[in-house]
């Protein structure tokens, strides 16, 4: 008789550590009514193998969050679930090698401070005290985590799953699934147990998760490689020392030479992520099996020579050890190594949480989230870094492929600000590509678009290892400067390839759109700015939106943004809505002209009224083709952006680039509008603009229409106006050194951690640095001095007046 229930409110589909944390957090959430669904054992996939690394360090702050509230987790587990539990907290160091390496952990020190973890930098000597068998030759200097570790990944997973099942969830093994459909607004999972109905189902199937995909019709963006380690015998020197001092050895991680080394009881494992990697299951004569479960590649140490010679080198007693088992096991990847969790796109009631690269350290975190986008629809910490949306339809597996290879091979690298990762490029061009790469365009991709960051002189070093700082100069910073001096002055145009366009028309258009945005959707032949906040009055988006007619609209947002919002959109129109939604992304392009000559540079090759005001649109020919003329720029001057069907891009762009050349038009790329759009204090999508804050929080009070009789978020917004809030967004000028200040960079005033930036920049027009952030609402008085922290360094920083400080007034952006 078969334990399958037939009906369940939510179906995990995977075993390993991310379905059984899935569960747990849903059980804990009160959805005790859930079922996970296991092909084999549970941790037969690439749980069982995993090394078992529980590290907190990350660049990302939202991914930082997951895998610190996982070590939390992991400390008190064993006696919350009544299970044993191998976790050993041991610290790890981190070795730097070089001064942008050691910028790097300054940075992670402060997030990691701002988060309640108190990491350090450690002197070779100091690296000594703590690791007495390493060599310091060629080290500048190490970061210290006292929270990193390991843990038994299958004590984990049962550990989590028992958790579950004493809360009432259910947990079938054995239990493969082989189909799903949609009934009745259900889902009808297919097992050879028979079918189970749901109303939610979640991915959670690790490196078999393309395959469970497709039951959805989901394309899910990953490859699998290949993951060697080496566990090598007990080092009688090695257990002489732990016996002596009790504890194990810090674990290891030579970053800059892509390996760690952990001590394993009085032995070693050693995990490279080597260069020469190499991935399975990715063509036609290497077939993903129909089952892998508890199984191994080959070894293949030939791959890993250079890394133990290395390893051997650092710690020399790691010479003297036997080799005793070898690894070899499957680990997925998605382009950028982040998982996914969230939402699977286009497919109702259905979640992803899978692809995991570190998914044991990640486990306790990714339940809590994938919970939350559940039971709540929403989470607590903005997770775009691992939202499935962040990926479309450019993510072929070829693509998938050539990016896990490289992610691979550079797992420890740093993710320098002007460094654009080179696999898997042009997948997305403009129509006027080459025309602008004859120029010296310097490309990076959006949402699979190639847009020009800044334009390059004969000579130029272009060299991928030029980009290799944190530091503000580059052969880019004199271009850049010419770019934002050229708009100023004269004019620039920006090819901008990609913008999320989204049409909605109909009988109730304009009435379903205002009962979703903050303020009020423009009236037609006006565009303005709208804001969209979930239940918590947190920023969930940031759309231009375009009236055409009374009930016909174009709402734009950003390249990136493409499946999040039209998704959003899609979720709160009604279904018996008589408007149409519809993505209309490729049917278009758009090009910004700006600058004090644009209105010259356009009287010379259209027909348009140029007289029309700031915020209007209007129709008009340039060359014989017809245009939308949008009254906006995110420079900040006078300009507008010219809307063309795509395939009018080339013939427009020449007109005004011929016309533009006697009134001073340079090209000008993404590098220089985001320097310009800071001056003027304009957002950001997901980094000053997420649900990591309020709508009030950002500053956008004047986006709100307190009289509307509602909108979604309003009850949220107006207690939080009647009690305050308690972090304002502010401009900050920063008398920095070499680097301007990254995302998340710590404010400081008093000796206390007081706030975040959100961007930073240089501002070419003012000729200062600029920080974006949010700051205690306290203090954010115009005139008070602050603190910056960049890369480990505190610079003095004033709280600027509450408006642009690049032409305060808009008079240049309004002539």
């Amino acid at each position: 008789m078969s334990n399958l229930p037939s009906h369940a409110r939510v179906v995990i589909i995977g075993g390993g550590a991310i379905g059984a944390s899935s569960l747990y957090h849903l059980a804990k959430a009160g959805w005790t009514d859930c079922v996970l669904l296991e092909k084999n054992e549970l941790t037969a996939g690439s749980t069982w193998h995993a090394a078992g690394n529980v590290p907190t360090f990350s660049s990302s702050w939202s991914i930082m969050n997951m895998q610190r509230y996982s070590a939390s987790l992991y400390r008190e587990l064993g006696v919350l679930v009544d299970y044993p539990m191998n976790y050993h907290v041991t610290g790890s160091i981190r070795l730097g090698h070089s001064k942008e390496r050691l910028r790097e952990f300054k940075r992670v020190v402060g997030m990691g401070r701002y988060q309640g973890m108190d990491l350090d930098i450690l002197t070779p000597d100091e690296i000594r005290s703590r690791y007495p068998f390493l060599k310091t030759h060629e080290l500048m200097g190490a970061l210290y985590d006292p929270y990193d570790g390991d843990i038994d990944p299958a004590q984990l997973t049962q550990g989590l799953a028992k958790g579950a099942r004493d809360m009432g969830a259910k947990i079938i093994r054995f239990c493969p699934v082989t189909g799903a459909r949609r009934e009745n607004d259900e889902w009808v999972i297919t097992t050879p147990q028979g079918e189970i109905r749901c109303e939610y189902v979640v991915n959670a199937a690790g490196y078999y998760a393309r395959e469970v995909g497709k039951m959805f019709g989901r394309a899910v963006p990953m490859m699998v490689m290949s993951h060697q380690y080496i566990l090598f015998d007990e080092i009688p020197e090695l257990a002489a020392w732990s016996k002596e001092v009790g504890h194990k050895l810090p674990l290891l991680r030579d970053v800059d030479s892509s390996y760690y080394l952990r001590q394993e009881k009085y032995g070693m494992n050693l995990g490279p992520y080597e260069r020469n990697c190499r991935a399975h299951w990715t063509t036609p004569d290497d077939p993903m099996p129909e089952d892998f479960s508890f199984q191994l590649f080959p070894d293949d140490l030939e791959r890993l020579d250079w890394y133990l010679n290395d390893a051997v080198e650092r710690v020399p007693i790691l010479g003297t050890a036997g080799l005793s088992r070898v690894i070899n096991g499957p680990i997925p990847y998605a382009p950028d190594g982040n998982p996914l969790i969230g939402p699977m796109p286009g497919v109702p009631n259905a979640f992803e949480a899978c692809v995991f690269t570190f998914g044991i350290c990640q486990a306790g975190g990714a339940g809590k989230v994938l919970a939350e986008w559940v039971t709540e629809g929403q989470t607590e910490w903005d997770m775009w870094s691992c939202d499935p949306r962040r990926y479309t339809d450019y993510t072929d597996q070829d693509y998938c492929i050539a990016k896990g290879m490289e992610i691979y091979g550079h797992e420890y690298a740093m993710h320098f600000p002007k460094h654009y990762w080179p696999a898997g490029r042009n997948k997305k061009l403009s129509p006027i590509h080459g025309r602008i790469a004859a120029l010296g365009a310097q490309f990076k991709p959006y949402n699979g678009w190639e847009r020009a960051m800044w334009y390059a002189k004969p000579g130029d070093d272009t060299s991928e290892e030029a980009t290799q700082t944190w530091g503000r100069e580059g052969p880019w910073a004199k271009r850049i400067e010419e770019e934002c001096l050229a708009v100023r002055d004269a004019a620039g145009i920006l090819d901008l390839p990609g913008f999320s366009r989204f049409r909605v028309k109909g009988e109730g258009a304009r009435e379903w759109l205002s009962g979703l945005i903050t303020g009020r959707a423009p009236k037609p032949g006006r565009i303005g700015l709208a804001y969209f906040a979930d239940d918590k009055g947190r920023i969930v988006t940031e759309m231009s939106v375009m009236a055409i007619e009374e009930d016909f609209f174009f709402l734009i947002t950003a390249a990136t943004a493409q499946w999040h919002d039209f998704e959003w959109l899609q979720k709160h129109r009604p279904a018996d809505a008589a408007f149409t939604l519809d993505d209309v992304t490729t049917n278009f392009s758009c090009q910004i002209l700006t600058g004090p000559t644009s209105r010259d540079i356009l009287a010379g090759v259209s027909d348009a009224d140029l007289s029309k005001g700031w915020l209007t649109h209007q129709t008009a020919q340039i060359a014989g083709r017809y245009c939308q003329l949008v009254r906006v720029s995110f420079a900040g001057e006078l300009g507008w952006e010219i809307h063309t069907k795509a395939d009018d891009t080339a013939a427009i762009f020449d007109v005004v680039s011929d016309a533009g050349q006697r009134h001073g038009l340079k090209p000008f790329g993404m590098e220089a509008l985001d320097s310009l759009r800071i001056e003027k204090g304009y957002r950001a999508w997901k980094g000053d603009l997420s649900t990591d804050y309020t709508v009030l929080q950002g500053g956008l009070e004047r986006f709100v229409d307190w009289a509307k009789p509602s909108f979604k978020g309003k009850a949220a917004l107006e207690r939080e106006k009647q009690q305050g809030v308690i972090k304002r967004f502010v401009t900050l000028t920063v008398e920095a050194g070499d680097c301007d200040a990254p995302y998340m960079s710590t404010l400081w005033f008093g000796g206390q951690v007081v706030g975040e930036t959100t961007s930073g920049n240089w501002g070419y027009r003012v000729g200062k640095s600029i920080a974006l952030g949010m700051l205690r609402a306290d203090l954010a008085v115009p005139g008070l001095e602050i603190e910056v922290e960049i890369f480990g360094d505190r610079f003095k920083a004033t709280v600027e007046p509450d408006q642009p400080l690049w032409d305060p007034s808009n008079e240049r952006l309004k002539a």
